[in-house]
């Protein structure tokens, strides 16, 4: 199984999230996205609808209902109403090596300005290396791009 660790440095966790998941939706799988408690669940449930104009990117939370049929699924809990594939990790959100194991695809996005944010996520990563996951690193480069280092 495949872990992807993404380090912002450039852009906001709103900036990435909504093209992270965009991309990810074009794969035709569903997607859990596991966010630190419950305010930010509803702060990125509103942003995902405005976060852009033309697009539309159809997702929900226990607020909105309807798990199953979401196809992008936001919470601060290790439920999985939409049988989502892949997870996203936000806002410093944890999980157990047997949670993730659940999932054919983990996203790990971390604040890599914040010192304890940076602090989890390199003892997260070496968690997982230890584990035996595949672990992959994405790094923003000047323009915001991103590089696998």
């Amino acid at each position: 199984m495949r872990i992807d660790f993404y380090h912002l440095q450039k852009q906001t966790l709103e900036d990435v999230l909504p093209k992270l998941l965009e991309k990810a939706l074009s794969t035709g799988q569903k997607i859990k996205v596991k966010v630190g408690n419950e305010e930010r669940v509803e702060f990125l449930n509103a942003h995902l609808w405005t976060y852009r104009d033309e697009s539309f990117l159809p997702h929900g939370s226990k607020k909105d209902g309807f798990g199953a049929d979401q196809p992008v699924w936001l919470s601060a809990e290790d439920d999985n109403p939409n049988g989502a594939k892949l997870l996203f990790l936000t806002d410093g959100a944890e999980t157990t090596s047997d949670e993730i194991q659940k999932f054919e695809r983990v996203f790990n996005i971390f604040d890599g300005n914040n010192a304890e944010s940076l602090q989890k996520a390199r003892d997260f990563w070496k968690g997982l290396k230890s584990a035996g996951f595949e672990m992959h690193y994405w790094q923003q480069d000047e323009r915001g791009s991103w590089l696998e280092k």
